[in-house]
Parts: C-alpha cells; structure tokens; sequence
C-alpha cells in the first residue's frame, strides 16, 4: 500500500463525492473520460513512487548548498524532475492551444498531491513554476508569452514569486525595491528580495523571476506597486539565452522543513544592470500577483494536507504491525499482545488525522471544481457565483489545512513513540515540513483578518450569502437521510451561531476590535466549512452503503466514523470560538506590550 497517496479515496472523491465524470462530458475537457484519467494518475504515481519519494530523506538530509559560485542539489532532484517534464505535467493544466493537455483543475491538483504526498519540497519547484506560467498566461502581453511560456510550460525555464524583503514582510506596503524606467522600453530593478523558494538552482536553464517593485514617483504604499518579469538570464529575441541578468543569490535560508527547495535571499542590480520587463500597466502589480498568490494558497493548503497524509498513512501501517500492551479487560501477562490500533486512544488519534486530512482534502478539490465551473460557465452569473465562493473559501483552504493537518502530524508521532521523534521514521520529517505552510502565502492571522475584514462583508455579504446557500443545500440533502439528519441538524444550528457573530462584529466600527479576534473567526468558519465538506462525504458512503453493490463496506463505514468524530469531536469547539468573536473580547487587544516582560 502506498505511503504517500490514497487512490481509492482519491477516486471516491473525484467521483462518487464531486461528480468528475459530469465535468468530463462538457465541450472543454471532453477528450477525457474515467479510463484515461486513471492512466494519468497511474503515470503520476508511478513516476512519484520511482522517482520522488525514495529521495525525500535523502534530500531533507542533505539540503542545497552554496559554495560562492553554484547551488549543489543532490541529483536525484533533477532526474526526477525530468520525469515529471517528460510526462507533460507542467503543461497539464494549461490549454491545448498554448501546447498544454487542458485537463480540469480538480485533476491537475489530484495529480500534484501525488507528487506532493512524495516529496514536498521537491515538488514546489514544478508548482511555482505552474503559477508563474498561470499568471503570465493571464496577465503578459503576446511578446513575453512567446518567449517567456512555452519554456515554462515545457519545465525547461522555472519561475519564482519575488513579494517579502529583508525590511518588509507580510506588509508589502513597505517594499523599497525599484524599477527605474529606461528609454529601451525595459526597466532598471534594484534591491533586494528576501525568503524566495526556488530562487537560485542550476536544474533549469533559467530562472523566471516574478518581482514586485515600485517605479519611482509612483502612488504610495501598495497603490505603488508593480509587476515585472527578471530572468535569471536575459533573453535574446530569438529565444537563445543571453548574458546574466545580475541577480545576485546572497545566500540561502536553512529551513526547519522543506529543505530541498532551495529558499534565498537575492540581490537584484547589485553588480550592474538588471532588466526587468513591466507585465500589464504600472501600479497594478498587487492584482496581477494575487492571482499566482490566491493559486498557491491553494497550494499550500494542499501541500498541508498531503504532509498530513503522509503522517496518517505511514502511522497506520505502524498502528497496525506495532504489537504492544493489552486491553484493559485482558491484563493477563501470558495472553498476546495486541496491535497498537486495537487500543481506543490511538483509533482516536487515527480518527482525528483521517478527519483532518480527507476533510481538508475534500475541500481543496471543492475549490479546484470551481474554477472548473468557471471554465465550463454557461452565463456570467454562473461564473460569478463560482469566483465569489472561491474568493471566500481561498483564505480557509489555505489556512485550515496548515492549522489541522499539521495537528495530524503531531498524532502520527505520538502513535509511533519515542520511534516518531526519530529520523529513522518519516513522521518527524512530515511534520517539519508541515510547520512551514502556516506562514507560506500569508500567516495564519493575516487570512482571519482578510476573512473577516473583506470577504464575508464583499458586495454586501454576498460571498457569505453564497456560501450559506451551498451549505444549506447540503443540509437538506443530507437531513433526507435518517441516518444523517442528526449531523445535518447540527451543521444548521453552528451555521446560525457563526452568522449571528459575523453580524455582530460587523457592526462593530472599532477595526482594532473587530479584527481582535479574527484568527478565532477563521478557525470557526473553516470548523463549518469542514463539517460541510465532511457532510458531502457523509451522504455519498451512506448512498453507497445504501446501493450494496460495492465490496469495500469498511472504507464507507470509515467514512461515517469520521464524520461522526468530527461532528462530535471537533465541531463543538466552534461555540466557543464564536463567543470569543461574537462577545467582541478585548483580552488579547488589551494586554500591554509591556507585561511581556519581567525586569
């Protein structure tokens, strides 16, 4: 059984949850059917299995080094990725007519989280370079797409999103890094960027920098702000690569996880002219870089959740072969010990990751089937709709997984005992991996204050209006069924609570206040949202229970036990949370910087 992916869960949700093979039928994705989708999931696994994970320790072991000159990556880094190339996967998403496969996102994103699932920092590189093609498909003019995306989409060139600096964070406002123009229509970049994945490697060719930059005289703050393409080398007009671009690695980050994607500070300018090559009009480079922000916070989300997939899998194969202790009716020292899954506290360990990671995993596809459906949209509001709910769910998808599937990583290593602090087992490595999503594309409290402070209350509530619509569907569709009606009832009353206390802290005009306790706000909504995605679940196994044609009754009982954890286990928590929000408590706001400390 494989380490690192579940197929059978993939394909149960793909299909028997979200409807894949209707997609399949539409004009856009209708040279694909069920069969031939399986074979690209068997490539992808095959080449992850063969080529990606038997290296993950190896390179979490031995990260990239610089010597003053070159980055060194161990080489099973650049084979594997060849693999990857030569499969088309880096087209996989994109259209026919710009040399992609034009597969559906849904399954574009179910092929990632394999190679993911395999070996996460080796896999950003291809994901980073995915969405800065993505967004230069978007957003570049016809002379950068011709030079720029055809050595993208072929992995040949790989891309980077150049946003924080040494002084500037989160808080983009203060970037200092110019972009001076020049007669020759290109520009001057200088300053420096720091915290860059990806930033320096010699396994591709080049390096398609994505840079945030502020052209002087330009509007203050992020109204200030603008996008331009910086290669690593410059490109001639026939597409031939020319001289170094002067961007300068001044060296790299040495990371608690995902150590084999090569994290950098850059230097830009430093040593000469750097060009730089303005993507759309001035001061509109925040809108252009949210669309790869926003792709690859669904990315990151899962990139969680396959870290936590990782951890489930590998802790109950352990589960199931560890023989240790006895119940506690049976204490009798000459009877046999049990496997370790026998005992209730690790069934609810397993249950809690299980919860955690197919839930998250479900809704990480949920948001790939909308842009599906923009894809596909018959009428603008059908497109609409789908961009609005997407807007709304984006901070939760990126966020909820990085929270709760990193709470999965710490019970794999605690099922696997003082074995589960080692590097012997892949657990500890899963779970140091996983640490870092919950800063990647924005912290954990950024996304509560985007959630609460522009998303729910965006075009007066009607994201959150669409998104209560979609739940309440599933609410009733679920209550038909006896045997769920009593956590469709459920879902319904945490729903109510969680609008009664957005209304209330939206009324209230003190920003400091109501942002207070935005994070507590974004892990009560994210709580609902899973409960949803976990309901879904909940009706397609009880559906296929119902219909007595399929074999493997345990894996849709295990679906029913883990909505029923985290129904009663889990959804609780939010009344809590939404007192703390709904109540406009001032405990964190009031505490002074200066009770910290003790002198």
């Amino acid at each position: 059984m494989s380490l690192f992916v579940d197929r059978r869960n993939l394909d149960f949700m793909l299909y028997d949850v979200g409807g894949l093979e209707t997609l399949l039928t539409t004009e856009r994705y209708s040279d694909y059917d069920r069969a031939t989708i399986t074979e690209i999931f068997n490539t992808a696994e095959a080449i992850a299995g063969e080529k990606y994970f038997p290296c993950a320790a190896k390179l979490d072991a031995n990260e990239p080094e610089f010597d003053g000159e070159l980055v060194h990556i161990i080489p099973e880094v650049s084979e594997a990725i060849s693999a990857y190339r030569d499969a088309g996967f880096f087209g996989a998403g994109f259209d026919a007519d710009v040399g992609g496969l034009q597969l559906p996102l849904t399954v574009t994103n179910a092929v990632a989280s394999i190679f993911m699932g395999a070996n996460l920092p080796l896999s950003n590189y291809h994901f980073l370079t995915i969405g800065a093609a993505n967004m230069l498909a978007e957003f570049g003019n016809d002379a950068q797409k011709d030079s720029y995306l055809g050595p993208m989409l072929e992995g040949r060139w790989f891309g980077t999103m150049c946003l924080s600096e040494p002084q500037a964070g989160s808080s983009l406002s203060d970037i200092t890094t110019k972009a001076e123009p020049t007669e020759d229509g290109h520009y001057l970049i200088s300053g420096n960027k720091m915290w860059i994945s990806g930033g320096e490697q010699e396994i591709s060719d080049n390096i398609v920098h994505m840079v945030l930059a502020k052209i002087p005289g330009g509007p203050p703050g992020v109204k200030g702000i603008s996008l331009f393409i910086v290669p690593k080398y410059r490109v001639n007009e026939d597409g031939s690569l020319g001289e170094k671009n002067n961007v300068a690695l001044a060296g790299l980050n040495h990371k608690m996880g995902q150590r084999g994607t090569t994290n950098t500070l850059l230097n830009f300018g430093e040593n000469g002219e750097c060009h730089g090559y303005l993507i759309g009009e001035e001061h509109k480079g925040l809108f252009y870089m949210f669309h790869m922000m926003n792709e690859a916070r669904i990315g990151v989300g899962l990139g969680a959740t396959m870290s936590g997939l990782g951890g489930y899998l590998y802790s109950r194969q352990y589960a199931t072969e560890r023989l240790q202790g006895r119940h506690p009716q049976d204490k009798t020292p000459t009877s046999p010990q049990v496997p370790i899954i026998e005992h209730t506290d690790v069934k609810r360990m397993l249950l809690a990751q299980k919860a955690y990671v197919e839930g998250a995993l479900g809704l990480i596809l949920y948001c790939s089937g909308l842009i599906d459906q923009q894809q596909t949209a018959e009428s603008k509001d059908d497109y609409a709709e789908a961009g609005l709910l997407l807007d709304i769910l984006t901070p939760i998808a990126k966020s909820w997984p990085s929270e709760f599937c990193l709470e999965a990583n710490k019970f794999a290593i605690q099922i696997l005992g003082g074995y589960g602090y080692t590097r012997e087992f892949p657990v500890e490595r899963h779970y140091r991996d996983n640490r870092l999503n919950l800063i990647h594309e924005g912290a954990h409290a950024i996304h509560g204050i985007d959630l609460l402070g522009r998303k729910v209350s965006m075009l007066d509530g009607k994201a959150l209006d669409i998104l209560k619509a979609r739940i309440l569907e599933e609410v009733d569709a679920a209550g038909a069924v006896a045997e769920l009606q009593p956590w469709a009832d459920s879902l319904k009353s945490y729903l109510d609570e969680a609008l009664s206390a957005t209304e209330k802290v939206l009324a209230c005009g003190d920003l400091n206040l109501r942002f207070a306790n935005a994070t507590l706000y974004l892990d009560a909504l994210g709580h609902i949202v899973l409960a949803w995605m976990w309901l879904r679940q909940a009706r397609a196994a009880e559906a296929a229970l119902s219909s007595g044609g399929d074999q493997t009754e345990a894996f849709y009982k295990g679906k029913l036990s883990a909505c029923r954890y985290f129904f009663n286990y889990e959804l609780p928590r939010v009344t809590h949370w939404l007192n703390i929000v709904g109540g406009l408590d001032t405990t964190c706001l009031d505490v002074g910087a200066d009770e910290f400390y003790c002198e």
